[in-house]
């Protein structure tokens, strides 16, 4: 094993990014990235530095067929799965034909009760066609429906990255080249993910105008309130799906390269935040059925979800928080 490999195996056997590297070095990622991509070799001084800083003898890092002083980098090969870029460039392209449908289903969610609040204000409304029973029948069952096949494509597009559900949730080794292959494509990428990014976070703060300016024309007219606050779920809907559509793939340069909220440390921690999460949207959703079937006021209770979203990051800072007490 060249030295690019070792250290690539040292770093995240340590659980650090590239960047953290970089910052206990003194120097650039840039720097880290081309020693580990074989494109250069650091100088004397920052080899020893390494080995200290991994608490592994010169030896070991420049004799492609020496043994670190307590074999743990020998034992943590045979235990650890090595990605080779076969698999690497499967994952990518796996999660690059995801990424759009399961956009998709999460804009049908946030699009799935626009039918119901619609026909809602329609059956209230003196001039209306529907009655308040047929209303909410027809408005439920659109929602049921589009919930359904949202889940369907979750569930439809999550077997495809069954086989890859382990580089979220264990550490692993990739073969030389890979980190720099991802790097690149990465680099690539950053400008359609800014771009989606920004346009996204816009499209969703523009969607209050709608119901701003229903208010401005007519504040006693339900119907046409429904309506602007209908075309705010579609405005913030566009929005959500640029977002999750360049999230999914932005997070499979990040899953292979072990950074951000695919690091060692945090994979560790990953099993609890899961439990936590799965838990928290059970309640949501219990309390939201809870509220609307007994007071049914459907076209008040979608406020829920909204605040379930917003209230949503704090989770993951507790458990963070706990896990530094710790």
């Amino acid at each position: 094993m060249i030295f690019a490999d070792k250290l690539i195996q040292l770093r995240k056997q340590k659980g650090w990014s590239q960047e953290e590297l970089a910052e206990k070095m003194d120097v650039t990622r840039q720097s880290v990235s081309k020693w580990e991509s074989a494109q250069s070799v650091p100088d004397v001084e920052r080899l020893v530095q390494l080995s200290a800083l991994f608490g592994v003898s010169l030896d070991y890092l420049l004799k492609e067929d020496a043994a670190d002083n307590g074999g743990h980098c020998e034992k943590n090969e045979k235990e650890i799965r090595r990605i080779s870029m076969a698999e690497a460039k499967s994952f990518l392209e796996a999660k690059a034909s995801t990424a759009k449908p399961v956009a998709a289903g999460v804009l049908l969610c946030i699009l799935s009760p626009v039918c119901l609040l619609n026909l809602g204000a329609l059956s209230e409304n003196k001039q209306g066609f529907i009655s308040e029973n047929l209303a909410g029948g027809v408005g439920l069952i659109v929602l049921l429906v589009f919930i359904a096949i949202a889940v369907a494509v979750f569930i439809l597009n999550g077997s495809k990255m069954h086989r890859f559900e382990f580089m979220e949730k264990e550490p692993f080794e990739t073969n030389y080249g890979i980190c720099e292959m991802v790097n690149n494509y990465r680099e690539r990428y950053r400008k359609t993910f800014t771009k989606n990014i920004i346009v996204g976070v816009c499209f969703c703060i523009l969607a209050v105008i709608p119901l701003f300016c229903g208010i401005v024309i007519n504040e006693d007219d339900d119907l046409l309130l429904i309506r602007m606050l209908s075309l705010g779920f579609v405005i913030a809907g566009i929005g959500i799906f640029l977002m999750v559509r360049v999230g999914i793939i932005w997070s499979g340069f990040s899953m292979l390269l072990q950074e951000n909220d695919f690091s060692k440390s945090k994979k560790e921690r990953k099993a609890v935040v899961e439990a936590v999460t799965v838990a928290y949207w059970l309640v949501i959703t219990a309390i939201f059925l809870v509220y609307s079937f007994v007071t049914n006021n459907w076209g008040l209770s979608w406020i829920i979800w909204v605040a379930a979203g917003v209230l949503y990051p704090i989770i993951p800072a507790i458990l963070n928080s706990l896990n530094k007490k710790k």
